[in-house]
């Protein structure tokens, strides 16, 4: 039976958790263990004292720190009594932290130990916010551990359902200012029972595991992911901060066995000399996802790791994955399949559309539509946008470009407005940085298209290279014309530009 089987409402997880296995580790945090038990009795006192601060249903509580295992107790406490908890995140500027917590309009405020400076700054501009909340010692402000434990154990009396909002996620704002994606308890409880309707070991999870939570709590990677976890009863091992070298280390120390990454984290990992030289036989499987992954960079994380490697297609706004391609797809040799996002989850329904809302045949590239019972509420005061994205009949437009083959497997392309029209011929970034990425002195490749007299837009490459090398602009043009369609090459060019790259080294010029 799943778990979402047993589960009325949100808060019944922790409490059924607690009366199963109250002495097993839910979570662990810089040498902190909290047990099944402790952690129900913990939300318990964050919902006590959310209702002591006069916080009501419905009202949103916002967060603004790293990943910690206390932002978990907020999570499910606030839900207890039906508040809703934002995660914001925290690489974010001033002013986008005022614009949220203004939009939000959330009354109380938890504050991560790096942070109190920042929002001593914006705290004045925000009058919505009655009480702020340090996670940890900061100024004269309340202390969390001290704010929650002055409130009793006992569970709250809620009638907080299925159907009331308990996450508010903002999306990044690239075409604007962020929005908020409501979701709902039932859209993270019913995205359980449609993993759970899987034929898959993948799938499966048990108290046994041990997850490792690595991913910023500020995106559906990370407190989703995180969710998944408690809601199986496993153990989740909480990192504050992506470090290639401490994700190594859990897996290598702490016998992880599953885990969520974002590609570009991947690389990173796997790219350290150390990584080489890890005993990885605990460890069963690593999911990945968010953005596209060049070929070359899975087929070497596949040899390297030797585990179980499923991806993952979705968004914000479907509470995460919806479509996955599962360990049998992938392969050392490489394959059709290694290069799409796989199938659609039980009880997911996936549509390609051209411009004008028509459903397109297989093979036919438009943009990706989805179904589903994980579909968002919608977005935060934004009847427009809501409607805009999501039609009568269900159906989220996700704004990425894709298509369908004959099996059903989803290929994506990459998001609709980044597409370069060159020559009018419909060019993908990321089908580019592709084929550029396996070349041997490129650690990373970024594509965008660049204006042209000639063909309205032409494709431009900018590379990193691995260290100790300087590829040559000609060489990488070469090795990407041998991969690529005509119309999807870099051309040739005299410019030289350098980009100040995330990581070590420079990027150069390959246009």
């Amino acid at each position: 039976m799943s778990n979402n089987q047993i589960f009325r409402n949100f808060g019944d997880v922790t409490r059924h958790l607690a009366a199963t296995q109250p002495d097993r580790v839910a979570l662990t945090f810089e040498g902190r263990d909290t047990t099944y038990g402790e952690f129900e009795r913990y939300t318990n006192r964050v919902a006590a004292a959310l209702l002591a601060s006069g916080m009501k249903k419905g009202e949103r509580v916002a967060y603004f720190g790293k990943n910690s295992d206390r932002y978990l107790e907020i999570f499910f406490g606030a839900a207890k009594v039906g508040a809703v908890t934002t995660p914001i995140n925290w690489r974010l500027a001033g002013p986008e932290l005022a614009y949220i917590l203004q939009d939000s309009r959330a009354p109380i405020l938890f504050v991560g130990e790096e942070f109190g400076d920042t929002v001593e700054q914006v705290a004045g501009d925000c009058p919505c916010l009655k009480t702020i909340v340090d996670m940890d010692a900061h100024g004269n402000r309340p202390v969390f551990r001290e704010w929650r434990d002055a409130q009793a154990e006992t569970a709250p009396a809620s009638d907080v359902g299925r159907d009331d909002d308990v996450l508010q996620l903002y999306t990044s704002g690239t075409t604007g200012r962020p929005k908020g994606a409501m979701l709902m308890a039932r859209n993270l409880l019913d995205l359980q029972d449609m993993m759970h309707r899987i034929d898959g070991e993948w799938a499966r999870w048990s108290p046994d595991d041990i997850s490792l939570i690595a991913m910023p709590i500020g995106h559906i990677g990370g407190t989703g992911w995180a969710f998944w976890t408690l809601f199986h009863g496993a153990k989740g091992i909480v990192v504050r901060d992506f470090d290639p070298n401490r994700v190594l280390d859990f897996i290598e120390h702490d016998k992880v066995n599953k885990l969520f990454i974002v590609p570009s984290a991947l690389q990173i990992v796997v790219s350290q000399p150390r990584a080489r030289r890890i005993d990885y036989s605990h460890l069963k499987y690593i999911s990945y996802g968010a953005s596209p992954i060049p070929l070359a960079l899975l087929r070497e994380c596949v040899e390297v790791f030797g585990c179980g490697f499923v991806q993952m297609y979705g968004m914000t706004e479907t509470t995460g994955t919806v479509v996955a391609l599962p360990p049998e797809d992938h392969s050392l040799e490489g394959n059709k399949r290694m290069r799409s996002a796989g199938k659609p989850l039980p009880g997911v329904d996936l549509a390609i559309l051209d411009a004008s809302g028509r459903h397109l045949p297989p093979e036919q590239v438009g943009e990706i539509a989805i179904r589903s019972p994980s579909n968002m509420r919608g977005y935060w005061n934004l009847p427009e946008a809501t409607a805009k994205a999501i039609d009568k009949d269900g159906w989220l437009r996700t704004g990425d470009a894709g298509y369908l083959d004959a099996d059903g497997y989803l290929y994506i392309h990459d998001r609709v407005k980044d597409m370069i029209i060159s020559g009018g011929e419909n060019v993908y970034p990321a089908e580019v940085e592709n084929a550029i990425h396996g070349h041997p002195d490129v650690f990373d490749v970024a594509v965008i298209g660049v204006p042209s007299e000639k063909w309205g837009e032409e494709v431009k490459a900018i590379v990193q290279p691995k260290p100790g090398s300087r590829p040559d602009p000609q060489d990488v043009i070469r090795w990407a014309r041998e991969r690529s369609p005509l119309s999807r090459r870099p051309k040739a060019s005299s410019s030289s530009m350098p980009f100040r790259a995330p990581l070590q080294g420079k990027y150069y010029d390959a246009s």
